[in-house]
């Protein structure tokens, strides 16, 4: 299989997408509160801890990926 296209190449472009989404709820997020809507902005932050939680777990295995080279 082509590097470019390696099980961890395709992996690690699914989490930078992951990292740009989450940046982008937090922009949304923070609208949000600003203009008062504070369920929204709960619920969003909801999204985002759990962006977090899963963050080093894709981390950690996509390193485990790349050290077997797959």
């Amino acid at each position: 299989m082509s590097g470019e296209y390696s099980l961890s190449d395709v992996l690690e472009r699914m989490y930078e997408n992951q990292l740009a989404l989450e940046a982008a709820l937090m922009e949304l997020t923070l609208q949000a509160e600003k203009q008062g809507l504070s369920e929204c902005g709960d619920n969003a932050r909801g999204a985002l801890y759990a962006i977090g939680e899963n963050s080093g777990h894709i981390k950690q295995g996509l390193a485990k990926l790349k050290a077997r080279g797959l």
